[in-house]
C-alpha cells in the first residue's frame, strides 16, 4: 500500500526567532530569493533538497510559492523547462551544490536548445571557504556558461534579489533561454537589514518583449505575400513559446497560405482545418514561390536550409538576430517577436489584396490538400497494421484516436517521437510536447508533472519509448505525490531502437547488436507498485481498450497508468533510415 506523503505542521523555536527577525526588519539571502521570484510571478520552484539552498525553501513558504521536490535532479530541471513551455512564463530549478547541479546540466541543456526560459538556482559552499575543499564544491558557473544565456555567481547578501533578476532579464532577452545563479551557503543564510538590500520593483526591472523589427521591412513582407502565389509558412517553436499563435493563425487564414508545423507549434490549428498541412512539406518546399519560416532554426530538422527550395524566394522571422541567415542565404530576415510581427504584416496586407494570386493560391492549397489526402492514404494501412509484434504505426494511430480536446500530449524517445509526429494531431495549441533539438531522452516524466501542475484541468499522455522511461520514471510517484497523475503508454522493443538500426546498418547482424539491447520489462507492474493501474499489451486489437482503462483508472485512482506495447523491434522510422550519421 502507498502511503500518502507527511506533512511537516509544527512550530519551532527556530520558526519562532525567524519571525521576530522579519518583523525587526531582518531578512536572509534565501528570503530574497523567494521575494525576487514572488516579483517575478513565479508560483512553483523544482527542486531536489540539499544542505546549501535550504533557507530558500523557507522563503518560498513565506512568499506562498509551491515547492515541488523529486528524485533526481534532471527531472526537476526537465520540469521548469516543462513549466515554462506550459504557462510562458520564467521556470525556476533549484538545487544543490556539486551534484545537484551536475545532475540538473541535460535537462539546462534541453532549455537552452528549446529555447526555454529556466532560472537554475545553485547552491555552493560558503565564501568563506572558497578553494579549500568544501563539500560538492565544484566551479559551477564555468561549467555552466555555455549552456546558458547567464552564468554568475552572488558574492554579497544585499545583492541577493538584483542578481535573481539579472538573471531572470537574460533569460528573456531576444529568444529565451535558461540562466545560471550560484548562491554561497553563508550568502543565502546571512541576515541583513532589510534597508540594505538591492530589490527590484515588480514590472520594473525589465522591458516588454513584444519588438516589432524594422518597420520597412514589414512593409516588404507584406507586399511579397500579397504578390506570392504559391506561398508556405513553417511555424516553429517560438510562435508558441512567445504565444504568438493567434497572430499565427490570423495570418495564415487571412491571406489563404498552407501552414506547417514543426515542434511546439503542433497544435496551432486543429485537425480538419484548411490551412493545416503536415505530410506534404517536401512537396511544399519544392514547388513554393514563397516560404516563410517563423521560429525555428536552419538546422538538422530543416536539412540546414538545404530542403528548402532553390528559386523560392525565403524569409525568416526569429527572436534571435543570429539565428536569421545561418546556414542558409534569405531573401528576407525580420528579428523581433513572432506574434508582434505576423499580426502587424497581416494589417499591412489587408489593404492591398492581389486578386489574381489570391485565386491561384487557392488553387495551389487545393493541391496540397490532395497531396496530403494521397499521402494519408499510403500510411492507413501501417496505421492500421494487426501485424504482430504490434507495428508501432499502429500504436501511434491508437493514441491518435484516445486524444480528447484537452489532452496534452508529450512524447520522449527517439523513433517514438518521430513516428509519432505522423500520427498524433494536438486538438489544441499547447497540448504537443518533445524533447526538442538536443533530442534529450528521460524529459517525459518532468514535462508530464509539469503539465499536471500547470494545467490541472486538463489531461497529460506521455508516450515513451522503453529506453526514455527507465531514465527518469520513479518521479511516477513525484507525480503520484503531488496529485498530478498522467498515462504513461510505452513502445516496448527491448532496445535503444533507433542508434540499433544506424548500428545494425553498418556493422551488421553479428555486430550491431552491442549495446543497445534492453531486457524484456513488464513496466505495467511498475505503475502497480506506485498504487496505480498496469497493462501489458501484444495485440493490437487491445490498444484502443487499454488507453480506455488507463484514463479510467487515473480519473479514479488519482495514480498515474501504465500501458506497456510490444512493439515490433524490426520497424525504424524513415527519418531514422535517412539518417546521415548512419551512412
Amino acid at each position: 500500500m502507498i502511503s500518502e506523503p507527511k506533512v511537516a505542521t509544527s512550530t519551532t523555536a527556530d520558526d519562532t526567532l525567524k519571525r521576530k527577525s522579519r518583523e525587526a526588519g531582518v531578512v536572509s539571502g534565501g528570503h530574497l530569493v523567494a521575494r525576487a521570484l514572488k516579483n517575478e510571478g513565479v508560483d512553483t520552484i523544482f527542486t531536489l533538497c540539499g544542505g546549501h539552498i535550504i533557507d530558500i525553501y523557507d522563503g518560498c513558504i513565506d512568499e506562498g510559492i509551491r515547492i515541488i521536490d523529486v528524485r533526481h535532479e534532471q527531472v526537476a530541471a526537465h520540469a521548469a523547462d516543462g513549466y515554462a513551455r506550459q504557462t510562458g512564463k520564467l521556470g525556476v530549478v533549484v538545487t544543490t551544490a556539486g551534484p545537484g547541479c551536475t545532475n540538473a546540466v541535460t535537462g539546462i541543456a534541453t532549455a537552452f536548445r528549446s529555447e526555454s526560459p529556466v532560472l537554475h538556482i545553485g547552491g555552493q559552499g560558503g565564501i568563506t571557504q572558497h578553494m579549500m575543499g568544501s563539500l560538492q564544491d565544484l566551479p559551477h558557473t564555468e561549467m555552466m556558461r555555455p549552456i546558458t544565456k547567464f552564468s554568475e555567481g552572488v558574492r554579497s547578501t544585499e545583492r541577493v534579489a538584483d542578481m535573481v533578476s539579472m538573471a531572470i532579464r537574460a533569460c528573456f532577452a531576444g529568444a529565451p533561454g535558461p540562466a545560471y545563479l550560484e548562491i554561497p551557503r553563508d550568502v543565502l543564510d546571512r541576515e541583513i537589514e532589510i534597508s540594505k538590500a538591492v530589490i527590484p520593483a515588480a514590472g520594473q526591472y525589465r522591458a516588454s518583449v513584444k519588438s516589432l523589427g524594422d518597420v520597412a521591412d514589414i512593409e516588404k513582407l507584406a507586399d511579397i505575400l500579397v504578390q506570392a502565389e504559391r506561398p508556405v509558412v513553417l511555424y516553429g517553436g517560438q510562435v508558441w513559446s512567445s504565444r504568438g499563435h493567434k497572430e499565427a493563425i490570423d495570418l495564415v487564414r487571412g491571406l489563404d497560405i498552407p501552414a506547417y508545423f514543426n515542434g511546439a507549434s503542433r497544435g496551432l490549428l486543429p485537425p480538419g482545418d484548411p490551412h493545416h498541412f503536415d505530410r506534404t512539406r517536401r512537396e511544399g518546399f519544392d514547388k513554393a514561390d514563397v516560404i516563410l519560416i517563423v521560429g525555428t532554426p536552419f538546422d538538422f530538422r530543416m536539412g540546414y536550409g538545404k530542403r528548402l527550395g532553390l528559386n523560392a524566394k525565403v524569409i525568416q522571422i526569429d527572436q534571435d538576430y543570429r539565428t536569421v541567415g545561418k546556414n542558409r542565404d534569405i531573401t528576407l530576415g525580420l528579428v523581433g517577436d513572432p506574434g508582434t510581427i505576423l499580426g502587424a504584416v497581416l494589417q499591412a496586407a489587408s489593404g492591398r489584396i492581389n486578386k489574381g494570386a489570391h485565386e491561384k493560391r487557392r488553387a495551389w492549397m487545393k493541391q496540397l490538400q490532395q497531396l496530403e489526402a494521397i499521402a494519408t492514404e499510403k500510411l492507413m494501412p501501417l496505421f492500421k497494421s494487426n501485424s504482430s509484434p504490434i507495428h508501432p504505426y499502429r500504436v501511434a494511430y491508437e493514441i491518435n484516436e484516445f486524444l480528447n480536446d484537452d489532452t496534452i500530449y508529450i512524447g520522449d524517445g527517439g523513433d517514438v517521437v518521430t513516428i509519432s509526429a505522423q500520427a498524433v494531431r494536438p486538438r489544441n495549441p499547447g497540448q504537443w510536447m518533445d524533447p526538442g533539438a538536443l533530442g534529450s531522452l528521460g524529459v517525459g516524466t518532468g514535462f508530464a508533472i509539469a503539465a499536471g501542475l500547470a494545467n490541472p484541468e486538463k489531461e497529460v499522455m506521455c508516450y515513451y519509448g522503453d529506453g526514455a522511461f527507465s531514465m527518469t520514471s520513479f518521479d511516477m510517484e513525484t507525480a503520484n505525490r503531488f496529485g498530478v497523475p498522467y498515462i504513461a503508454v510505452i513502445g516496448n522493443n527491448s532496445a535503444m531502437n533507433q542508434i540499433r538500426y544506424g548500428q545494425l546498418a553498418k556493422y551488421g547482424e553479428e555486430r550491431g547488436n552491442v549495446g543497445n539491447l534492453l531486457s524484456d520489462i513488464p513496466y505495467g507492474k511498475f505503475a502497480e507498485m506506485l498504487g496505480g493501474h498496469g497493462e501489458e499489451v501484444r495485440d493490437p486489437a487491445q490498444i484502443a481498450g487499454a488507453l480506455q482503462r488507463a484514463r479510467e483508472a487515473v480519473r479514479k485512482t488519482r495514480r498515474c497508468a501504465v500501458v506497456n506495447i510490444w512493439v515490433d523491434p524490426a520497424v525504424y522510422a524513415p527519418g531514422t533510415m535517412a539518417q546521415t550519421m548512419y551512412k
